[in-house]
């Protein structure tokens, strides 16, 4: 038997709503095939290979496992919330056509993220309250109070995200190594 993994277990962020107001979350991914790529690109309702249709599509093949649900259709993939698409195109692009340490990096940013959303941690009553930075999170420079703020963005950045619009599947970017 060879070491070659070839399904990758995921846990989405918000998860999957069905008809029935069930919510699934942890699922499992396959490495896709050129046939997986290739296929839908034959579907006549997808434009070409910028359609984000295309997107759907492959997840559809590729996603063998969404909580129970019997089978991973389009159906399902459209029926995602934003964030959890967005999260599945950066794991289809890690498992694919990354390696190990991105791999890990994206699971943890993903841990991390729900550990920072399910719990924010108050400042202790001792600490001297930090000025709020102007930034990303924080755009007009008005923030909670100390302690509530959620910032994740240097987590996902080392994890190696892509912007929060994709068009389509695509490998992630490499970084210059130093």
């Amino acid at each position: 038997m060879s070491g070659l993994r070839t399904s990758y277990e995921f846990r989405l962020p918000r998860g999957y709503v069905d008809s029935e107001g069930r919510l699934h979350r942890v699922g499992e991914m396959r490495l896709a095939t050129a046939r997986d790529e290739l296929e839908p690109l034959r579907d006549p309702r997808v434009e070409g290979p910028d359609d984000p249709r295309l997107t759907v599509l492959v997840l559809a093949r590729v996603v063998t496992r969404l909580g129970d649900l019997e089978m991973v259709t389009p159906h399902e993939i459209e029926g995602l919330f934003a964030v959890d698409l967005a999260y599945l195109q950066d794991f289809y692009g890690v498992i694919n056509f990354g390696n190990q340490a991105e791999f890990e990096a994206l699971v943890a940013a993903q841990e991390a993220t729900e550990l920072v959303g399910s719990q924010p941690t108050p400042a202790p009553a001792s600490a001297a309250p930090a000025a709020p930075a102007a930034g990303p999170a924080d755009p007009d420079g008005s923030a909670e109070e100390p302690g509530e703020r959620i910032v994740v963005e240097s987590t996902i950045e080392r994890a190696g995200s892509r912007p929060s619009i994709r068009t389509a599947v695509e490998e992630l970017p490499r970084r210059a190594e130093s």
